[in-house]
């Protein structure tokens, strides 16, 4: 997986030299930072939609702050202090399972049990990081809240490569029976569809993708990439079909734009933070469309 980057960096680097392109595109970083973007924007739009209507807006958050508990484990336990991917994800997807176990055994709602563990993993993760913080650098701790297009290396890549491509396929083949468990459970049921193994199955789904994108997008600010193109095609469309293909596209520009832009227009601003915020432009420009149609009917 490695080998492929580097020929297409160079490609890329060529290009810009030559003036094709900007400028920017001849560091290495800026490249990494687009291509993870390419495959980012696809699938936290494509499983946004899902999350959307299953109600799920604050559990990618929660394992976004079980990350903070991933990492300071990872570096209490050995692990590269900017890769701690083993217990990054086995932390996560620990949380993610005894998260949905505990909503499918009790009479708790969704959000609240959701802020039970936000709030637990956040007080873990806080306490951990503290006790190892003579062991590390505090901007390591930055990159794991807000993102850090800087620090992304082949190894981020291709994990990210590779989680995509297992989410994508699991996505599209379980897609229309997700889709039912999600409006009618009941129905699914009597048409055969395992809805318990599916909803297991969609929460992994997003606590991977999350954990995947979290170096990238920051763990504060993957929630919103997840939430808010979705919320925004579900303004605009209609159908279950253009509301999958207007997410996607609103997130993948959403990742273009955002990491493009602070590289054009020298901005000061992390790769996470610019990416939600142009999501938020498109969530207000989807809004006042909606305002102007009914003002025209």
């Amino acid at each position: 997986m490695t080998g492929l980057f580097a020929p297409l960096r160079a490609e890329i680097q060529a290009l810009a030299a030559a003036g094709t392109i900007p400028d920017a595109f001849q560091y290495a970083f800026v490249i990494n930072a687009l291509i993870c973007a390419c495959f980012i924007g696809p699938i936290l739009g494509g499983v946004g939609t899902m999350v959307v209507t299953k109600r799920l807006a604050f559990f990618s958050q929660a394992v976004g702050q079980a990350a903070l508990t991933g990492v300071a484990l990872g570096i209490i336990l050995g692990e590269p202090m900017t890769a701690p991917y083993v217990t990054l994800f086995g932390f996560c997807i620990l949380f993610g399972l005894v998260l949905n176990f505990t909503k499918n055994r009790t009479k708790m709602s969704t959000d609240t049990l959701i802020g039970v563990f936000l709030s637990i993993s956040m007080a873990v993760g806080a306490s951990l990081l503290i006790f190892v913080a003579s062991k590390i650098n505090v901007h390591i701790v930055d990159q794991v809240l807000f993102g850090s297009i800087l620090t992304v290396n082949d190894l981020d890549m291709t994990i990210l490569v590779v989680i995509s491509a297992i989410v994508s396929v699991l996505g599209v083949l379980r897609f229309n029976r997700m889709l039912m468990a999600s409006f009618n459970p009941q129905l699914a049921h009597v048409r055969g569809v395992n809805v318990a193994f599916l909803d297991y199955l969609f929460i992994l789904m997003i606590t991977v993708i999350t954990v995947a994108s979290v170096k990238i997008i920051g763990a504060m600010l993957v929630e919103a990439l997840l939430l808010i193109p979705a919320a925004a095609a579900r303004i605009v469309t209609r159908t279950i079909r253009g509301f999958f293909i207007c997410t996607i596209l609103i997130s993948t520009f959403s990742c273009v734009i955002g990491i493009i832009a602070p590289m054009l227009w020298n901005l000061p601003v992390p790769s996470g933070g610019s990416i939600v915020l142009v999501t938020a432009i498109f969530f207000c420009l989807a809004t006042l469309t909606r305002l102007f149609r009914r003002q025209a009917m």
